[in-house]
């Protein structure tokens, strides 16, 4: 089949998705495909229709990309594409509006507060210091990658909340405050297309961070960042419910064909505990990245995984597309 892999875009993840990118282009190659790797700009319309394409593999992190525009731009252009579907991208992506419907799904996420650009500054900070005495996690509503992620240990230094607050609001006019879990990170990654077997959640992972003391945007991306043990030495009790969640949670949000879930193990004097932090409809896909890594240990190899992403995507087509309805006489 002839694929477009789409990369890059406006957003602050541009180049972790081209890297990501490339992962998936080689993969596709390897699988027998012809591939063409072409950038998320205002030509990409008029560049994917000239392709005559079979199918789109989006592999854009963040604004434009993950949030469901340009899922919606292939739906428009009536082009079979890998990943989640419009809305469940947009709710995957808004970090708030995520949160409320894992509540509607009882699903385990920490206490939080919502903060607007305009709220009052200083207000803000002292409601947060009364209601999360132990630690906050200030969030931007919709960016990826840890971008303007700051953890605040200590809420008596008013000027590190201010710091963070003003860091969180460089990218988005809505800020996400989370009570601070500080526990054992790990990632669950789920399959959820035929192509690739039943719908299921792959071997749990555990982040070691090194380059910082949680895994942030450096020690994702930096060379010997962190490290990862895959399957992780959970105990089985709270492996199996990770998965449980992970995949809860993925079908909260509408989520199809693969995902990636972020959690918290472990809750101050509660070691089992498990937070639920968030979805990523289109994780990285480097053959070393945490979900590729996941998937290899179930056996899958790199190009068979993106064979059969996009081989599902065009079955998936086919067999949802339908003619107009013509109107009665």
């Amino acid at each position: 089949m002839k694929v477009a892999v789409v990369q890059g875009g406006p957003s602050t993840e541009a180049e972790v998705s081209r890297r990501s990118a490339a992962g998936v282009a080689s993969a596709l190659r390897s699988a027998g495909h012809t591939v063409d790797q072409i950038e998320l700009a205002p030509v990409l319309a008029r560049e994917l229709l000239d392709g005559n394409h079979d199918v789109v593999f989006p592999v854009v992190h963040g604004r434009h990309g993950e949030d469901g525009a340009l899922q919606g731009l292939l739906e428009v252009l009536g082009l079979p594409y890998v990943g989640s579907c419009v809305l469940a991208c947009a709710l995957a992506a808004d970090k708030v509006q995520a949160k409320h419907l894992f509540r509607m799904h009882n699903l385990p996420v920490a206490e939080q507060v919502v903060l607007r650009v305009d709220d009052d500054r200083d207000a803000s900070i002292r409601a947060l210091r009364e209601q999360f005495a132990l630690g906050v996690a200030v969030k931007p509503a919709s960016q990826g990658s840890a971008i303007g992620v700051s953890l605040v240990r200590d809420l008596g230094e008013t000027s590190a909340l201010h710091h963070a607050l003003e860091e969180a609001f460089r990218y988005d006019e809505v800020v996400l405050c989370e009570r601070l879990v500080v526990g054992r990170e790990v990632t669950c990654g789920v399959i959820d297309t035929p192509s690739l077997g039943s719908f299921r959640a792959l071997p749990v992972t555990e982040i070691f961070s090194h380059a910082s003391s949680w895994y942030d945007f450096r020690s994702k991306y930096a060379t010997g960042g962190s490290v990862h043990e895959c399957p992780a030495s959970l105990p089985s009790s709270v492996f199996e419910r990770v998965q449980s969640i992970a995949c809860a949670a993925h079908r909260a949000l509408g989520c199809r064909d693969f995902s990636r879930v972020d959690f918290v193990v472990g809750d101050g004097s509660d070691a089992d505990a498990v937070t639920l932090l968030e979805v990523n409809v289109i994780p990285g896909m480097t053959a070393t990245s945490l979900y590729p890594e996941a998937v290899a240990a179930t056996g899958i190899e790199f190009s068979a995984l993106c064979d059969g992403l996009v081989r599902g995507a065009v079955e998936r087509w086919r067999s949802h597309s339908v003619e107009a309805r013509p109107m009665p006489d």
